[in-house]
């Protein structure tokens, strides 16, 4: 394992998943962050995350499986989980596993065609009327009224937040201080009331990351699209020629995915298991996931 700073840069530099965003998970997770097989792995207090996409070939499963051998003999290891394109063919039969995929929109971003299309323009040009978009970013970026959003809305979803989440979205502000690279966006009305708001990522040199938005419910409708817009336009501004959403989670999410053109372009697989299987598994491991 190699724990070199410029190693590890190349790792942001060539992110194509939020957990390869190191100034993102050392300030949402204060989790340690090694080289590992030419892939990044974070740890402490005895779990490791495997972020497993090799460069140039995020699919070579080889090149994984070796990453998990040099995983495994972290000192004190006691669970390990895999991040990867698939399900890792060192990972034993007991580990377990879950599926999904990331999604994408190519940057310049175009509104689709048709009817689809017709209504997002719509939308748009109401938001433009009703809102008023502001970009910002570093310490202080994320105010009481951004947490005051945040903290709204994982009461309004209750039991959906999970607990890594809800720790996640209490370190937005750590995170926006850490990162040069990750801007604000801000929706407002007239009255200078924030209604909605969205992080950016752009600390990777081809692939923006919509990472986080949240929305006031009495936000006028095409906030949301707008916050998008506007995060997209600055990615392509910059030169990045993707923009990766995330998971596909809930329907809510994939749906308004779906309505952007956005397709899965990436495998999400997360394999866990523990060397030492009387140990029960920790939240940690499970703090990786959008």
């Amino acid at each position: 394992m190699v724990a070199g700073a410029s190693h590890l840069a190349h790792i942001t530099a060539a992110a194509l998943t939020p957990d390869q965003l190191l100034p993102y998970v050392r300030a949402v997770s204060g989790l340690e962050s090694s080289l590992c097989g030419g892939c990044a792995l974070h740890h402490g207090g005895g779990q490791a995350v495997l972020v497993a996409y090799p460069a140039g070939k995020p699919d070579d499963g080889s090149a994984v499986d070796a990453a998990v051998a040099e995983a495994l003999a972290l000192p004190g290891l006691e669970r390990l989980t895999v991040i990867a394109a698939a399900r890792p063919g060192a990972a034993p039969a007991h580990a377990e596993s879950t599926e999904d995929a990331y999604w994408s929109l190519p940057l310049p971003l175009e509104v689709p065609p048709g009817r689809a299309g017709q209504k997002i323009r719509n939308l748009l040009r109401r938001a433009a009327r009703e809102t008023t978009i502001v970009q910002s970013g570093g310490p202080g970026a994320w105010t009481t009224e951004h947490a005051a959003l945040a903290e709204a809305f994982m009461v309004r979803k209750g039991a959906e937040v999970d607990e890594g989440s809800s720790y996640i979205f209490r370190k937005l502000g750590d995170y926006l201080a850490a990162a040069p690279d990750a801007r604000l966006f801000s929706a407002r009305d007239a009255a200078g009331r924030l209604l909605a708001c969205a992080i950016g990522d752009y600390s990777s040199f081809s692939t923006a990351f919509y990472m986080f938005a949240f929305r006031s419910p009495d936000a006028p409708p095409g906030t949301a699209d707008a916050l998008l817009a506007a995060l997209a336009a600055d990615g392509a501004a910059r030169g990045h020629c993707l923009l990766n959403l995330g998971l596909g989670m809930g329907a809510g999410v994939s749906f308004f995915k779906k309505k952007w053109g956005a397709t899965p372009f990436l495998p999400c697989v997360e394999t866990s298991w523990s060397p030492q299987p009387e140990k029960k598994r920790g939240w940690l491991g499970r703090i990786f996931g959008h």
